[in-house]
Parts: structure tokens; sequence; C-alpha cells
């Protein structure tokens, strides 16, 4: 099978998901040791994604990444791609094949089985790596495609969804495991504390020194077992010199639980009024704390349904004719060229273009248009959307993750992992947290030994421990990356694509928007938008016979009257005939010819005048479309003069409210065009425009933005042509409308998929309502640490006696990650204009 191959470029990032981190300090961690790896120009981790994205260049390796980050203490968990290799001679082959393989860069590690040809990969490129790892085994000879069992590869973000939602059972099991075992020891312990009957009724059934043998097995399975991942981080990572939130737990819990074994098995060690032992608030914390990860895990979750949603828009399978025969196949074995085939009510698995047949289909997911849009030989059809009725073939164009739905899921997935410019403050600030709450935890034991009241080591201890507990920098690595991931997944579903993380903050201050008129305002396609015929003719009559000879023309408002007429079913595209004779084209003046023996001649006022006939009957009407930036076009039929038409780009429905709603929001909005400026004045004047800067070349438009953005206003452009690609680059964010050149879109920060211009004002929105959030998250996860680590530390105590337990803490803790979460979260219901 012939299959289209692109080869990753080196310099494209590639992102891997990466087990047990659990904190900003843990981003650092992995940041740092990935930057350290041969290879890698820059890394950056979402701690929301769990993931690490590396920029590389030659010398890079899958395998020495993923040593690098265990060796630290974490896991990369790579892709798994499955295939199947064909014409294998025994153990050499395979063993060759997996020496090819293993030496893609990408590759962490690969096996293949001689016997069945089964090819089992591990790797971190993300969806392109599959289609590079077939063309590497090409090259040496060998032939590999998916398995013919079924399930092949899955998409990564299946296997991920999948990872996550493994990690939230082992996360559930643990929480009822930590709360079965530690639900009798809070009880018994605490029960005797607040209700006194209870104290003394325990201590006449039971020895105090049996007693604290059952809190001690208790709390032992508790630490040991769901508690143990804290102490298998923490320490290490503490022993290493760089302690994350898993060093804070474990040192708490470690504190509580050991004052606690010597209380109960070397009592003598201690004072008589220091003998008290701990083991609720070790077990306590614990449970809290994998109780608040599993409550973050269930919201972390819903922060990738953008993602989820996408996918679950691509279709799994595929109907294409090859070789006189009808195959099914997986849709990512669909190549270049395949003819397709699509029955009433399945989903299209690529892009394409129509050969055969005729239908409506639903292009909701990428107009956001609920009405079924009607498709017909030569229209073009995109992967994802769904026939609504008839059977039709397309040829497909596009393959993979070359498609419309796999570009906009992987933009949607690079802007969700972006880092913001505030995001480097607060990774600053969490780099010195951890280690300075460990200070502060041991100035705060050092000062409550020293000055505290008897037992002081028991006050010293509980405050000490408490610091460490509460001060979880949790909701500080949560602040900002889950809301650029629901904020970017929102601004998805509305159409809108952040191609760099940069422009989702840079938007918010937006000052003005300047826009491109053709394409941008208008349609930038011509059509025919007015007819106005004399008295004694029939506009039908009149569009049809017009129609008929412009057909012969190659002319763009030719074009524009034959669809118009094709639009009512008047042209020979139904199967009627027409005898056309006597076709003229009259160079600067118009067309003239004989239909069904009648003669007929369109052009402009000159033709008409040329012709003897007067144009002053539709003086009024051609003085109208001039205001609106049209040029009339006039018809005669048989030596009459029959009617006035205008053919021109007509503006988008979307226009004039989209330029309402960002006056509304105090934008100012110019227009920058190379189109004439009596027509560039007459488009602006509808839409609401006040100022306008026409006849420029591509180099005007660039300079045409500095000037506009004189005083230092925050500029936004909006174009979609290949000659608007400098000034997208030149403004401070550039928006390319979707239906553009790809030059234009490459040039730009931000995508309209639809092309709509209300989709600048969706970005706009969308900009500041996740920095809002992004603002309350931080504000609540400092403020939180800045309000709650001295009352940790006993604070109050001296004034009004007041001492924070570390269970509190665990619990605030726990809630405070939630918290920022669930705000995120609000971004998914926004109401945009």
């Amino acid at each position: 099978m012939n299959e289209t191959v692109k080869t990753i470029p080196v310099a494209e990032p590639i992102s891997v998901s990466v087990e047990g981190m659990t904190c900003a300090s843990c981003v650092r961690r992995v940041e740092t040791a990935a930057a350290k790896v041969p290879g890698v120009v820059t890394s950056s981790v979402n701690f929301a994604t769990k993931k690490l994205t590396v920029d590389r260049t030659e010398g890079f390796s899958a395998k020495t990444l993923a040593a690098a980050v265990k060796k630290i203490g974490y896991e990369v968990t790579p892709q798994i791609i499955e295939l199947a290799a064909h014409g294998l001679r025994g153990a050499d082959d395979a063993a060759r094949l997996k020496g090819v393989l293993e030496a893609v860069a990408t590759t962490v590690g690969a096996e293949v089985n001689a016997e069945s040809g089964a090819v089992i990969i591990e790797n971190i490129g993300g969806g392109r790596q599959r289609e590079v790892l077939v063309e590497t085994a090409r090259l040496a000879g060998f032939t590999l495609n998916a398995p013919t069992s079924s399930a092949h590869d899955h998409a990564a973000h299946s296997h991920e969804h999948m990872h996550h939602a493994g990690a939230e059972t082992t996360l559930k099991r643990d929480v009822m495991l930590a709360a079965i075992f530690t639900a009798p020891l809070f009880i018994l312990e605490m029960g005797g504390h607040v209700y006194e009957p209870m104290h003394h009724w325990l201590m006449s059934v039971i020895e105090t020194q049996t007693l604290y043998y059952v809190y001690f097995a208790l709390a032992t399975v508790v630490i040991f077992g769901p508690g143990w991942r804290f102490l298998k981080s923490g320490f290490p990572a503490l022993a290493q010199g760089a302690p994350e939130m898993n060093s804070l737990v474990a040192l708490g819990v470690s504190a509580a639980y050991l004052y606690s074994l010597v209380t109960t098995f070397a009592p003598g060690l201690l004072l008589d009024n220091a003998r008290h032992v701990y083991y609720e608030a070790a077990a306590v914390i614990v449970t809290l704390i994998l109780t608040g990860r599993l409550l973050e895990a269930r919201a972390s979750g819903k922060t990738g349904d953008a993602i989820r949603k996408l996918a679950s828009l691509q279709a799994k399978t595929a109907r294409v004719e090859r070789s006189g025969q009808v195959l099914d196949i997986a849709a990512d074995e669909v190549a270049t060229g395949d003819i397709v085939i699509i029955r009433p009510g399945e989903r299209l698995p690529v892009d394409g273009e129509m050969v055969e047949g005729a239908s409506y289909i639903d292009e909701s997911m990428i107009s956001g248009e609920p009405v079924p849009v009607e498709k017909t030989t030569g229209s073009h059809v995109t992967g994802g959307t769904i026939n609504k009725n008839g059977t039709l073939k397309f040829r497909a164009t596009k393959v993979g993750t070359d498609t419309m739905l796999a570009q906009i899921i992987a933009l949607v997935e690079q802007a969700q992992g972006a880092k913001l410019p505030i995001q480097l403050l607060v990774d600053r600030v969490t780099a010195l947290f951890v280690p300075v709450v460990i200070a502060i935890a041991l100035l705060t034991f050092a000062v409550w030994s020293v000055f505290g009241p008897e037992p002081a080591y028991t006050y010293a201890l509980i405050s000490a421990v408490a610091v460490l507990i509460i001060a979880c920098p949790c909701a500080m690595g949560l602040a900002t990356p889950t809301s650029i991931m629901v904020g970017t997944g929102r601004a998805a579903e509305l159409g809108v694509l952040f191609r760099k993380g940069e422009a989702l903050q840079a938007l918010r201050s937006a000052e003005i928007v300047v826009m491109d008129k053709t394409g941008t305002v208008t349609k930038g396609r011509p059509e025919l938008t007015d007819l106005v015929v004399a008295e004694g003719f029939d506009e039908s009559e009149v569009l049809r016979l017009v129609a008929v000879v412009e057909s012969r023309s190659e002319h763009p408002i030719a074009e524009a009257i034959v669809r118009a007429a094709a639009a009512k079913h008047m042209t020979p595209s139904t199967g009627l005939e027409y005898s056309i004779t006597n076709f003229e084209s009259v160079t600067g003046y118009g067309i003239s010819a004989t239909v069904d023996d009648r003669r007929i001649d369109v052009g402009a006022d000159r033709f008409m005048e040329k012709l003897g006939l007067s144009v002053a009957p539709f003086a009024q009407a051609a003085e109208r479309l001039g205001d609106e930036g049209k040029t009339p076009l006039y018809a005669a039929i048989d030596g009459k003069l029959a009617a006035v038409i205008a053919v021109s780009d007509p503006l988008k429905p979307s226009s004039i409210e989209a330029i309402r709603a960002l006056k509304a929001m105090g934008i100012g909005v110019a227009m920058v065009t190379g189109d004439n400026a009596r027509t560039a004045r007459a488009i602006a004047l509808q839409v609401g425009i006040e100022t306008v800067v026409a006849e420029v070349l591509p180099e005007g438009k660039v300079q045409a933005i500095r000037d506009l953005r004189e005083g230092g206003k925050r500029l936004v452009f909006v174009g979609d042509g290949i000659n608007d690609a400098p000034a997208l680059a030149e403004a401070d964010v550039g928006i390319a409308v979707g239906t553009g050149t790809d030059v234009a879109i490459e040039s730009a920060d931000v995508v309209l998929v639809g092309g709509d211009l209300m989709g600048v004002v969706h970005a706009i929105e969308m900009s500041r309502a996740t920095m809002r959030n992004i603002r309350q998250n931080l504000f609540w996860a400092f403020g939180y640490n800045a309000a709650l680590i001295p009352v940790a530390a006993g604070a109050l105590y001296p004034a009004f006696g007041i001492m924070l337990s570390p269970m509190i803490g665990a619990g605030a803790m726990a809630v405070s990650s939630v918290f920022v979460l669930g705000n995120a979260l609000r971004l998914k219901t926004i109401r945009v204009a």
C-alpha cells in the first residue's frame, strides 16, 4: 500500500505524560532535569495535564530523557503504538527491525515478535510518530501497517484518558483503605478528648499502653500502605536537596509518627508530661490529603473534556475503493488519493473533495452552525463531520495528522500546555517556597522548644507539623494551568484556537483591533447582490439569460452571476440545453451573445452607450450602488435596457455585530486594506468603522499598524490572506481567519476556525475571563498560605491561646486545591456575546 508520509521537523516540540508530580516544586524539578538532557533546547511542564513538553534538536534521545526523569523520582508514560510487520524472515530480521525502530529519537523502547510480526513501540513523539516509524522502517526495507486484529493503536489522548481513569481508581481504593483504618483511630482518640465520659469508659476497658499498641497498628497500616507514596517520593527529593510537596507531607507525618513511637515503645526518653501520641494526627493527615488528591484528580479530569470531545469526533474506520475493491480499513490507514465511500449517518474519516453524489453534511463541529450544508461534486468535505443523507464518494486530500480535525486537536493541546508570562513569576516563587517552609517549620520548632509552655516539645512538634502540612503548594501549582486548560478548551468550542499561549494573556489588554477587508470583514468571494429590472422585464428571465451568456466567461464577476442563477436552478447545470451563438467579448466594455434567438448584451455603462442605450433610467439605483461600494453592470435584451446588476464582495453576516461588540468592550476598530479607497470607505461605513487605511501594499499594512499603535497601544490584527502575513506577525496579537491561507494561519497567534468575526470578540472575552480566573486562583493560593502559615506556627497563641491542629491544616490544604480547580471549571460555562 502506498502511504504518504510527512516526517516530523526536528524543531517540533514533543510532549509526554509524567507520573508522580504532585505540586509546583515537582514541576520545577522535572523541568530542570529535562533541560540538562542532551538535545533538549527548552523544557516546560504543565502541572494540570501532568505533561512535559520539550523543544529538541540533534542528539535528542527519548531513552535519555526518560532515564533523567526517572532518576529524580518520576516516570514518563510513553504512548503505545501497535503495528504489524510483514515478511519477517526469522529472529535476525526481527532484531534488525527492533534496532531500526529504537534508533528513532522519540522511541523509548520497541519489541518485535518474529513469529507473529507484532510490533509494540513505546514512543513520546505524539500523533505524527506513527507515520515517522512506518517510513523509517520502509527505508530500512520493512513494511509496517496497522495490526489486522482490530483495535490497533489507540489515539494518545484515549490512552491518556484511560491512564487517568486508572490513577483515579487507585486513589479511590487508597482513600477507602485509609479511611477504614483511620476512622476507629480518630474516634477512639479524639472522642475521649471531646466527650469526657467516653475517655473514662475507654480507660476502664483497656489499658493505656495496650491502646497505644492498637493505635500504632492502625496508623502503621495507613502510613506505610496508602501513605507510602508520600514517603517514597518525599524523602529522596529531600535527600537530593530539592524538596517538594511530598517532602512536606513525609516530614510532617513522620515527625508525628516517630514521636508517638517513642512514647509507645521508649517512654523513658520523654518527660512525664510530654508522653503523648499523635498517631491519629499522622493517619488523618494521610487520609485527608489523599481525599484532596482524589477530588483534585476528578476535577482535573474534567479540565481535559475539550480534547476528549474533539477526539471523539474522529472516525475509527473508513470504507475505501482500491483496485476495484471496496475495503473496510482503519481511519488512519486512509492514504491521500483514496476514494472514500460514506453512507447516511456516517462520520467522515478524513478531509477530501466530493467526486460523486450529493448530500447535506453536519459541519457544526467546525462552524458551530447547526444547519447542515449541501455538498455536491467538487465540494470540500472535512473529517469528523457527519453525512446526513445520501451516499457520497470523495477523494481523500488530507489524512492522518494533516486533517483539519487533527490540527485543531493539536492546537488545543498546544494551547493547554502553554505557559503564560504570569506563570514564570509563579515558578520563581514556588522554586523557593518548599525550602522556605521547611526553614519556617524548623524555626517554629526551635522557638516553641525554647519559649513555649510545658510540655514545650509537644507544642513545638504540633506547630512545626502544622506548618509543614498546611503549606503544601498544590494550589499554587494548579492555579494557572487549570485555568488555561479550561479556558482554551472553552475557546475551542467557540471556534477560537490559540496557537501561542502568550496571546491568551495579551488579548485581555487589547486596545485597538485592525482588520483586513476582503475575506475578513467581507466574505472574500464576489456574489450577486443586486438585480433591478426595467419595467416590462421579468427578473427570473433576465437572470437566466444573463447567466447563460456569462457561463462562457471566466471572469470572477461572471462566476458570481452563474452561481446565483445555479442556486435558483436556472443554468445549464440543471440539464437544460441552450442555443448560444455569436458570443463576443469586447475588452473593457462587456460581452454579447445570442441565446435562443435573443440578443443579450452585458457590460459597463460605456458599453450601453456604445450600443446607443441610455442608462439614465437606472441613475438613482446606480448612485445607491456606488455609495455602497458596488460597481453596477447593465444588461440589454434585444436592444432594450433590461436591468442593472451589482456583483460585489458582501459583508459576512456577523461583521456589523462583531464590530459593535468590540466597541462596547471599549476597543477601537480600524480597517487596513489594499482595496480602493471608495470601496473601503463604503464597507467601513456599513459596519461602523471610522478609521480606514486603503490602497496599501503588504509592507504598507505593517507601517499602518506601527502608526496606529503610536502611543504604545496593544494592537490586534485580523486577516486571512498571504498579503496579511507580515501584518499578523507585526501585531501584538495576530488573529487569522480559519478560511484563509496556510501562510496567514502560520503567521498568527490565534485562529478563528469558522471565519466568523464574532470569533475575535469571543477570543478577547475568553482571554479576559481566563486571566481574571487565574488572578482569583493565585490570590486564593498565595493568600491562603500567607494567612495560615503564621497561624499554624502559633502566631495567635500568645494573644488568644489558639493553635492550629495538623489535621485541620491537612483538610484546609485539600480544600484549597479543590477550590482552585472548581473555580477554573467555572470557565466551562462562561457565556459570551
